[in-house]
């Protein structure tokens, strides 16, 4: 079976939860359309889990861009030669950003890492794709963390820019492609904020899987082959 997920945020033991409720196994595949760090409590658990499973595919979302910026800026050696400059202006900037958007949970965990693995973690996230194209049966799925956003038609996906993919918020009551069998999922923006209800939404061949595992609302998670929702509280 496929699977996809959103928006873990650092809630690993939802994140096994999930995985055990839907006896997730070798001959399964899931997607994780990016937001597993931040805001929860061990989002390093769950990278550090996610990137030893061969079956479990990992996008990019906002929060990862925002972690590696500051991540990698900080994770230099001091020396005289840098030491004036290594936390500029723009460098606190984008720290302040990331804290203010739930950025000490990953922060601390990633200092209590050895350094091989700081690296490995980087460059795991520097490494994942913004999106991926699945076919299930006569369907096909458009993967992404938020959506396409400035979408025109015959724009190929290589094309759109990270904060497009990564950070927009698309029109849900919208159909982006002519082809009724083309579907978009995307994490980004919980459910609760667009029907108020901790549960995945479906809108012209939208498909919303964020339902606020770190908020008050639920980690969701969809098989693509049939269509079945499973939740976690």
């Amino acid at each position: 079976m496929i699977y996809v997920m959103s928006d873990i945020h650092g809630e690993y033991e939802k994140y096994l939860a999930m995985l055990e409720k839907i006896r997730f196994s070798q001959e399964d595949t899931i997607f994780v359309l990016g937001d597993a760090v931040d805001r929860g409590k061990e989002p390093m658990k769950v990278l550090k889990d996610m990137a030893r499973r061969e079956n479990v595919y990992f996008l990019k979302g906002n929060h990862e861009g925002m972690a590696s910026c500051v991540l990698r800026r900080l994770n230099v050696e001091i020396t005289e030669e840098n030491a004036e400059g290594h936390l500029d202006g723009e460098t606190m900037m984008a720290i302040m950003e990331w804290l203010s958007n739930g950025g000490g949970t990953t922060m601390k965990e990633f200092r209590a890492l050895p350094p091989e693995e700081k690296e490995d973690i980087l460059d795991y996230i520097d490494d994942a794709p913004l999106y991926e194209i699945v076919d299930v049966g006569e369907k096909t799925f458009v993967l992404v963390h938020a959506g396409l956003g400035n979408f025109a038609p015959g724009k190929k996906l290589r094309e759109y820019s990270f904060d497009e993919i990564a950070c927009m918020r698309p029109d849900y009551e919208r159909q982006y492609f002519d082809d009724p069998s083309i579907y978009i999922v995307c994490g980004h923006t919980p459910t609760l904020a667009v029907t108020g209800k901790a549960e995945i939404y479906h809108s012209h061949n939208n498909i919303l899987i964020d339902c606020g595992a770190a908020f008050s609302g639920r980690l969701a998670c969809l098989c693509l082959d049939t269509m079945e929702e499973f939740y976690v509280e």
